[in-house]
């Protein structure tokens, strides 16, 4: 007898039902076509959508060139508009429509600080920038002049914050172009000395005789160079503001004269010619700044040296 602990296993086996295959077989034409019918609407949809997606991206892309033309065309007509509402304050224009270059940062910060330690005090500035106003601010008690070439005319524009403020313009018609002639004029009359007693009556070609009154009878502390125009060789030169300004910084105990520009021909040699080297404390970009001291009884400007007069006739 075969022991009792083995276990007989029968084997399993399955077996589909007969019907099931037939119909599966049956169905498959069926499925398949629905299959095929789907996946034909599919694309039919998709064919729909890519012309409406583009369409669509199409708008949006035409939207947002017309923003950005906008923001663009907006922001260039303000720029224009502030721009051209500054150079009418800012800029002294000539009639060649060139435009005086207004004092950077680091140049102006020369002048405030200067202000900063003498006000209240007296200053006179040939030439006119809308940042000049900042100083009459800062000199409370003190009076400060503008005198201003006709030919630039901002003085219908300007409005002071000071009652001590006041602009004048004076007529300067003498070009650039004729800075070497009345070089030579001035070297060669030796007898027009830097006494600003005189100054009203000098004979001196460079001497401004026109001025208001309160130019002449006041001590000035500050004297800025920074007109006229004298940008071109057309235009009214800095010549004879620069020679003046010697002369009226001799008055009293002396001033500190600024002049700007001096990267040109003119400023730089008049200043030489009427402020002297040895006066010279510092220059700042394009400013030169000068201390002169009071020589009313000086019958020269600066010590005649050779090199100098032989070099100035060489650049001009």
């Amino acid at each position: 007898m075969p022991p009792s602990d083995i276990l007989h296993f029968r084997p399993l086996v399955q077996f589909s039902p007969p019907h099931t295959t037939t119909q599966a077989q049956e169905n498959q034409p069926f499925i398949f076509h629905k299959y095929q019918k789907i996946t034909k609407e599919m694309n039919l949809t998709k064919k729909k959508l890519i012309p409406i997606l583009v369409l669509f991206l199409s708008i949006i892309s035409i939207l947002r060139i017309l923003s950005l033309t906008i923001k663009t065309t907006s922001s260039f007509s303000t720029s224009t508009s502030s721009f051209s509402s500054y150079n009418k304050v800012s800029s002294h224009k000539h009639e060649s429509s060139n435009i005086t270059t207004i004092l950077k940062e680091k140049e102006f910060k020369v002048l405030k600080n200067l202000i900063s330690l003498k006000s209240p005090c007296n200053i006179l500035i040939f030439g006119f920038q809308p940042q000049f106003l900042i100083l009459s601010s800062m000199n409370e008690g003190g009076d400060i002049v503008f005198l201003v070439d006709n030919h630039d005319k901002p003085t219908n524009m300007v409005t002071t914050n000071s009652n001590n403020t006041q602009v004048h313009n004076f007529n300067y018609n003498v070009p650039t172009k004729e800075a070497y002639k009345l070089l030579k004029h001035a070297r060669n009359n030796h007898e027009y000395g830097p006494n600003p007693i005189y100054l009203q009556t000098s004979k001196c070609k460079l001497a401004l005789k026109n001025l208001p009154a309160i130019v002449y009878e006041k001590n000035w502390d500050v004297i800025v160079v920074d007109g006229p125009n004298g940008d071109s060789t057309e235009s009214p030169g800095r010549m004879s503001s620069i020679y003046t300004a010697s002369v009226l910084a001799r008055g009293g105990n002396g001033s500190d004269v600024i002049v700007h520009d001096v990267d040109r021909m003119v400023e730089k040699w008049f200043s030489w010619e009427f402020l002297c080297d040895e006066n010279l404390l510092y220059s700042k970009g394009k400013l030169w700044h000068f201390r002169i001291r009071g020589h009313l009884n000086s019958t020269t400007f600066c010590p005649v040296t050779t090199e100098r007069r032989g070099s100035s006739n060489s650049e001009f």
